[in-house]
């Protein structure tokens, strides 16, 4: 019992060619190309798929806030000639066209996009998938092409598969693959606790986990094969947090002797250095810096906070303070000069308590809360830096929220009657 209760101590502590200048983006300012969206797919064979990836797109092109999006309420034939004057006066910028069908072996989708400046067609794409279900990534393919072609700063983190933890039941969960939006779900772990999950690889092939047999045991899964590898396993608490970009390197929360400290793990030589040596709770590693250094959170001022070492180890004087804001912080990201991080910011007894996003500049006093109310936990930057995933808590039940940082927006996407534990993208 007394690990179990470390372990939730520790959880609780711890995403061409040159074009007309109307079609520009500006970013805060506005001058948002009009694009209009169209179903094509008006065969019977055609209708469901169709429908969904168009009403999947429409959602997409407004997460990324470059477009001003407007849907045709109505299926049109693909062979309906453009009238590129009228939609010039109607200050349509764009028109997308969209359909999809199942065939003998896979979901196939098609995507024309037309310039009503240049009266031209810009792009024409097909797009395919062997699993029906898997519609979204079609759709969020389609949205980063149409993105592209207005050469807006990318949204390539639209189509990045997220890997997340959800409680089935009082001590079991299970682990799923699924898009952004949670509308693709896959089962990949089921059976007992399996918690934090990560990915191993940025091509998104394989990911470890934890799961608690008779002592927590780190697990690798390989998604090409199906293969489950056993890694190592530890006393106390084991949870892989963040893994370097050669993929070759695992920062480990690790409490051997019933005190948690990071720990770097060596993949190919299986090599395990001790990095932190405090004598109370260090969590959740992260590599920062071009991984020259580990912010990690630990309870060094008697109140979690987020402080950074180097990769070769805490020494005397090594260790730096990364936020001074919050009395009660929890979780960190890092992308270049900025942290984003949860803080609890109340302290009720018997009731749950209120957790805030914040993001702070390590090179100046600059901070700004993203987010007002709730349970907020967990964010994630992507790998470009605009945009934050995060978990929000309401009720009995989960969302994944997503962020985006220079658009003021917000979107939260549930997953209906579950909590989730953990995620990663």
């Amino acid at each position: 019992m007394k690990k179990i209760y470390l372990l939730l101590f520790c959880i609780s502590f711890a995403f061409a060619e040159p074009i007309d200048a109307t079609l520009e983006v500006v970013k805060k300012f506005g001058n948002l190309p009009n694009i209009l969206v169209q179903n094509t797919g008006k065969d019977y064979s055609q209708r469901e798929y169709s429908q969904r990836i168009f009403k999947m797109l429409i959602a997409d092109l407004k997460v990324t806030g470059h477009f001003a999006t407007q849907e045709s309420p109505e299926v049109v034939s693909s062979a309906m000639v453009l009238n590129f004057d009228e939609y010039r006066k109607s200050k349509i910028d764009l028109i997308a066209r969209v359909n999809a069908e199942i065939t003998k072996e896979n979901l196939e989708a098609r995507l024309q996009l037309y310039d009503a400046n240049t009266g031209l067609l810009a792009l024409s794409k097909e797009y395919r998938s062997a699993n029906a279900e898997s519609y979204p990534f079609l759709a969020h393919k389609m949205a980063i092409d149409i993105n592209d072609y207005i050469k807006a700063p990318k949204v390539d983190w639209m189509e990045r598969m997220v890997i997340l933890s959800h409680y089935t039941k009082p001590g079991e969960s299970e682990i799923l693959t699924s898009d952004y939006t949670l509308t693709y779900k896959k089962q990949l772990i089921s059976g007992g606790l399996n918690i934090f999950p990560k990915w191993a690889n940025e091509s998104q092939t394989a990911f470890y986990y934890t799961k608690y047999l008779d002592k927590p045991t780190l697990f690798k899964f390989d998604l090409t094969n199906g293969q489950n590898h056993k890694i190592l396993e530890s006393n106390g608490m084991l949870v892989a947090s963040d893994v370097s970009s050669d993929s070759t390197k695992l920062l480990l929360t690790m409490a051997p002797d019933e005190q948690a400290d990071i720990f770097l793990y060596d993949v190919p030589s299986k090599q395990i250095t001790k990095l932190t040596k405090y004598s109370g709770i260090d969590v959740s590693g992260n590599f920062i810096e071009d991984e020259k250094r580990v912010m990690f959170i630990s309870d060094r001022l008697g109140y979690p906070n987020v402080f950074a070492i180097p990769l070769s180890g805490e020494v005397s004087g090594a260790v730096e303070q990364m936020v001074y804001h919050g009395r009660n912080n929890n979780a960190a990201s890092a992308y270049g000069n900025y942290i984003v991080y949860s803080s609890r910011e109340t302290s009720d007894e018997f009731n749950r308590n209120t957790f805030n996003l914040y993001l702070v500049s390590t090179k100046s006093d600059f901070i700004r809360r993203l987010s007002a109310n709730g349970v907020n936990q967990l964010p994630r930057f992507s790998k470009d830096g605009e945009t934050i995933m995060y978990i929000k808590h309401e009720g009995n039940q989960s969302a994944l929220g997503i962020i985006r940082l220079n658009y003021n927006k917000t979107l939260l996407f549930p997953l209906s009657g579950s909590t989730i534990q953990s995620m990663d993208w």
